[in-house]
């Protein structure tokens, strides 16, 4: 891939995060990707697997969003800095719902293939973002 088509498969990959669209999921990642998640002793794998990764942060921020801040591309590898934004309104890792804001920095690493995602490592803030909704650390 071209830097121009990483950088727009990218963008497109937020819409696909912010959305949960699983047409746009199916496009963008490969049934064989693997989502590496913090806390998370096995792999997510596939569009699927990204779904779930969404629904979790949904289950406690249903209104989350995230924002793509930056990318750096070199071959077939991206690093991107995200921010996300949302509203604590459900359980979220055993803390019940407490009605703040947060805004959470991640920095993610990809791998594509054939214009699509097959490998991510997602390091969220979540020591941030539970300090964030109050949690006792």
């Amino acid at each position: 891939m071209i830097l121009n088509d990483t950088k727009q498969a990218l963008q497109r990959f937020v819409e696909f995060i912010n959305t949960a669209n699983m047409e746009l999921g199916n496009e963008l990642i490969s049934t064989n990707a693997t989502f590496y998640v913090p806390g998370n002793p096995d792999p997510m794998r596939g569009p699927a697997g990204y779904i779930a990764i969404i629904e979790t942060m949904r289950g406690g921020f249903p209104d989350i969003q995230w924002s793509l801040d930056d990318i750096i591309a070199e071959g077939d590898k991206v690093a991107a800095r995200f921010t996300m934004c949302g509203t604590h309104k459900n359980l979220f890792f055993g803390i019940p719902a407490t009605g703040k804001s947060i805004e959470v920095k991640a920095i993610n690493f990809y791998r594509f293939a054939n214009g699509q995602i097959v490998e991510e490592h997602g390091m969220p803030d979540m020591l941030g973002l539970l300090h964030q909704i109050g949690a006792k650390l």
